[in-house]
């Protein structure tokens, strides 16, 4: 159970939605603060600073999109987590809520199971202080942001991006345990790769779930990434069953490997938000 110190303020326009998720996280030991206005969630997140907020994006008055915004941009509400719960599918959504700075994106219909672990994770990364993905160990968060930060001060630095797609598709078939062990292959692949081709100061960690970022001398990134691309792409069907392999083939939400690459970012971004924002924009 959670502690019933920890405060969540769940901001959803949809009554049954709200009235379930209110009810399923009060049971788990959260203290819970409903609203289904947008204005009254700026509001309420003001007046009582919650652990963190799960925000609907589309609300009867200004969308969820502005709530963050509004809370981002306040300093007495600048620090709290935000997990957006959604019908907004689409990766530009996504995008947008990243360049926000939102913590996770949910969309839906949703898996309360699912989003009982996400708001866990979130909280665990906050009253730990914890700068590492509890799934994967590598770095993430404030500590990510430092590197990148330091990397666009820095000549001789590129960047390479790593997503692995469709893993939410795949955590739909065969459940969090198995997605997670995939999760954790894929890194390790990635590590090893870098430790066979790169440099003993490259540094990887998560720019999102399943997204990481390498940051490594411009002389590596070539063969780094072609190895990375053959290797990764070469070990998505053995995630799945055997006897889904061949049908798996043919979905549409397959595992997939998608990667972006800057051979030089000195001087070209304003804020680390940015320039994350163009890597993923970048994927292909």
């Amino acid at each position: 159970m959670a502690n019933a110190k920890q405060k969540i303020l769940i901001v959803e326009d949809d009554i049954d939605v709200a009235e379930m998720v209110t009810a399923y996280f009060r049971a788990q030991g959260y203290e819970v603060l409903t609203v289904n206005w947008g204005e009254d969630g700026v509001r309420a997140c003001q007046a009582n600073h919650p652990d963190l907020a799960i925000l609907d994006i589309r609300l009867p008055d200004i969308d969820g999109y502005e709530v963050a915004r509004r809370l981002r941009s306040d300093r007495r509400t600048s620090d709290v987590p935000i997990i957006f719960l959604t019908e907004k599918r689409e990766r530009a959504d996504k995008l947008q809520g990243l360049e926000l700075g939102a913590d996770d994106y949910i969309t839906k219909p949703f898996d309360i199971q699912e989003l009982r672990l996400r708001v866990r994770n979130a909280l665990q990364r906050i009253s730990q202080g914890s700068l590492t993905n509890p799934v994967s160990g590598l770095p993430e968060g404030a500590l990510v942001d430092e590197r990148l930060t330091a990397a666009t001060k820095d000549d001789g630095l590129s960047l390479l991006l790593v997503s692995l797609e469709n893993l939410d598709a795949f955590r739909e078939i065969y459940g969090f345990v198995a997605s997670d062990d995939v999760l954790r292959a894929f890194s390790m692949m990635i590590h090893n790769t870098m430790m066979e081709l790169g440099a003993k100061d490259d540094f990887l960690g998560h720019l999102g779930p399943a997204e990481f970022v390498l940051v490594m001398q411009a002389a590596n990134l070539p063969s780094v990434q072609e190895r990375l691309r053959s290797r990764l792409t070469q070990s998505l069907d053995y995630f799945y069953p055997i006897k889904d392999r061949e049908r798996a083939s043919q979905r549409s939400d397959r595992l997939a490997v998608k990667m972006s690459d800057m051979a030089a970012v000195k001087g070209r971004f304003a804020s680390v938000d940015k320039l994350k924002v163009e890597l993923l924009r970048l994927k292909r």
